[in-house]
């Protein structure tokens, strides 16, 4: 029956790119290859917007191969040049020979235009690989034998690169670059302490940071068991609940209430066994008592999503940013994330771009993202205090991280490695290195500080917090919870256990 021909036909799968040319500007094309090869400068424009499979036509991609090898080299760019250069690839007679290469040139009479028809071809190329990467996931969303979240994956991890590799920032004039420049340091100027940016919480640290820095990207790296996490979690501390700064932390190796916890443990300073098994004695409740408000009203935002993938990091930092208004990013840890959807050719090349991501993800929403990291075994094959002190070449699984990161800090407890005693007298027992090895912005160095592993806590050192609080000119020292000790009170192995039971 004609009803039943007629829902036969509309039970067959309809192919939408049936007719359809793909997006192409060959006139454009040629019109690049000849002003390339009438202006010497030119290629400087282009050179970072296309790649010879940008251009639709093969012979074209052959053609600005060519092109692209002799500007690396630093040869000139011309008619004879191209033409040999074509010969000596052996693909002059698969363009069409010497009369294809003066036809190009001959297209055009200037180079004024090329960065216009420049944008033109790199716009064709992008739509194409949009289109072939939609058949993709398309066909792949048809066939049973992929599970559909692989195939979202793949679907976010290509269009992540495509976006980054279709990002170009033009530059700037030096003038209003200035005027912001000269802002900041106005605003530094007014700021009496010094901190331009977030304040750490820990006056040496900020001494030489001057606090985290908008679009910074710091790496916080450290063998296992130096304390990367109570590091990360006393910033967080320090910056969520001390300062009512918003902030998100992400964590791809705990849960959120293990987390919860480390914090409960850090902030009121119980034993993480106490909590843990609940065996709290008197003066444990009262201070957890006194000091949950603190982290109840922390405006800390927890992401425990396990093998977060980049693109997810992104959409849920912008969110964030957005919504929470959140300052500050903290990662735990950054060898755990993925970059799904693509290939790789090793796990160095995956972290690269990883890092890569975060640094751009800094830039773009203009807060600093922190990024505690793994390293290798080197360390441990070295000797000596000098030895176990953690270095740049110790990053693991990529030099990238490195590159792309502003600023790079390690965390070295001598005492892990059963080193007690420096050479120039300092008693290691209960202390932590905090090494700033790279410092794009400013100076490197060593702060030393108190690592409390029983509450997952680093602290300012307690000779240094000494040192910076001298008397008052009534013979009392101020500590760091702004209360006043009498010299003879005042003990700086104790302070800290004081102040767990009154309120800062």
């Amino acid at each position: 029956m004609p009803g039943q021909r007629s829902n036969s036909r509309r039970e067959q799968p309809l192919d939408f790119t049936f007719g359809h040319i793909m997006p192409q500007a060959t006139e454009m094309e040629k019109a690049v290859l000849g002003a390339l090869m009438i202006d010497k400068d030119a290629y400087l424009e282009v050179g970072s917007l296309l790649k010879p499979e940008s251009f639709y036509e093969p012979r074209n991609q052959l053609v600005y191969a060519a092109i692209q090898r002799l500007s690396m080299e630093e040869n000139p760019v011309d008619v004879l040049t191209v033409t040999n250069q074509l010969a000596k690839m052996g693909n002059l007679e698969e363009v069409g020979g010497p009369v294809y290469i003066a036809e190009l040139s001959s297209r055009v009479a200037t180079s004024a235009n090329i960065e216009y028809h420049a944008n033109i071809v790199a716009e064709k190329y992008l739509s194409r690989q949009m289109i072939n990467y939609a058949g993709t996931i398309g066909r792949k969303t048809f066939d049973e034998t992929y599970e559909i979240r692989e195939v979202i994956q793949e679907a976010e991890g290509t269009l992540f690169e495509l976006s980054q590799n279709s990002m170009k920032k033009d530059y700037s004039v030096l003038a209003p670059i200035v005027d912001k420049a000269m802002e900041k340091v106005k605003i530094a100027h007014a700021n009496k302490g010094g901190i331009t940016g977030i304040s750490t919480g820990y006056f040496k640290l900020d001494d030489i940071t001057c606090g985290w820095q908008n679009s910074d990207l710091v790496i916080i790296a450290g063998r296992p068991a130096t304390g990367k996490t109570a590091f990360a979690l006393s910033l967080a501390k320090n910056i969520a609940a001390d300062q009512k700064i918003p902030m998100a932390f992400f964590s791809l190796e705990m849960s959120d209430v293990q987390l919860a916890n480390r914090l409960m443990s850090n902030v009121c300073m119980i034993e993480g066994h106490k909590l843990l098994s609940g065996q709290l004695d008197t003066s444990d409740w009262m201070r957890l008592d006194k000091k949950m408000s603190k982290l109840l009203d922390a405006p800390l935002y927890i992401d425990d999503t396990e093998g977060l993938s980049v693109m997810d990091l992104r959409s849920k930092a912008r969110r964030l940013v957005k919504e929470h208004g959140v300052k500050l990013i903290m990662i735990d840890y950054l060898q755990l994330m993925t970059a799904s959807g693509m290939k790789y050719n090793s796990r160095q090349e995956e972290v690269s771009l990883i890092s890569r991501s975060l640094k751009g993800l800094a830039k773009e929403l203009d807060i600093p993202v922190l990024a505690l990291s793994q390293l290798n075994r080197g360390v441990e094959s070295r000797n000596g205090a000098e030895g176990k002190r953690p270095q740049l070449s110790d990053l693991r699984e990529s030099g990238a991280i490195e590159q792309d990161a502003d600023m790079v800090i390690f965390l070295h407890r001598p005492e892990y490695y059963e080193l007690y005693m420096s050479e120039d007298g300092v008693d290691y027992k209960g202390k932590a290195e905090v090494i700033i090895s790279k410092h794009r912005k400013g100076a490197t160095g060593i702060v030393l500080m108190t690592f409390k592993g029983e509450y997952t806590r680093f602290e300012n050192y307690d000779d240094q917090t000494m040192a910076n609080c001298p008397p008052t000119e009534g013979g009392e020292i101020r500590g760091d919870n702004d209360m006043l000790f009498t010299q003879e009170e005042y003990d700086p192995f104790k302070l800290a256990a004081m102040n767990g039971l009154r309120d800062e």
